[in-house]
């Protein structure tokens, strides 16, 4: 089975920098997948290319010891070189397709969206393995970009196709909302990463996702 067949069934996805490296970077990735996290993201704008393959190494070492997928943020000519799983590209990164022919035709190709004119390009698209449909909520991690709201999730619900994922200021105390507007996975940055304690915070959003993906 390819990374490519894999993302529809994951629920709970993690974005996060590397923190550091070494091994507080290694024990914070172990706890939030022992938690329920099944996908996670390096994305660490402060690291050149080769702190980023180093960065990698600990992330996929990580990922490969609890069954879970790694994407790589922005870097689809990295990914071979990181032994990513894919690349998740924003707006203004590479077109998903030109993506592709870096990361090649097993690896995932995510892609943000913040709109529905967006989400049904992303939708439609097929070199796009999934989407993520936000920011629900305004967030500090995407300064200046206005909250698309639960409209778009609620949008999202009713006519994408292809697996997708909210986004934006998630955590336990907003979660209900973005699942009772159709959301069955989400993806989340500071409601593990700033958390005392990450697993116990992934435990209790992927019990909040515990229901039948549509």
């Amino acid at each position: 089975m390819t990374p490519r067949d894999r993302i529809g069934a994951c629920r709970l996805y993690l974005v996060c920098g590397a923190r550091g490296g070494g091994a507080s970077l290694r024990a914070f990735l172990d706890a939030a997948l022992r938690g329920g996290v099944d996908v996670v993201q390096l994305r660490d704008k402060t690291l050149d290319d080769d702190g980023l393959v180093s960065a990698a190494e600990t992330f996929r070492a990580a990922a490969n010891e609890h069954g879970t997928l790694f994407i790589l943020n922005d870097r689809p000519d990295l990914v071979a070189a990181c032994n990513a799983d894919g690349v998740h590209v924003g707006q203004d990164d590479l077109p998903p397709g030109e993506a592709r022919a870096l990361v090649g035709p097993d690896r995932i190709v995510g892609r943000s969206t913040h709109a529905p004119d967006q989400g049904a390009a992303a939708d439609a698209d097929p070199e796009v393995d999934y989407l993520a449909v936000g920011p629900v909520h305004a967030t500090p991690t995407k300064p200046g970009r206005p909250a698309a709201g639960i409209d778009y999730v609620r949008w999202a619900a009713a006519n994408v196709a292809t697996p997708w994922f909210a986004i934006g200021g998630l955590d336990a105390t907003t979660l209900s909302a973005v699942t009772a507007a159709g959301a069955t996975r989400i993806v989340v940055v500071r409601a593990i990463e700033a958390a005392i304690d990450p697993e116990a915070a992934a435990r209790t959003l992927r019990a909040g996702l515990e229901v039948p993906v549509a």
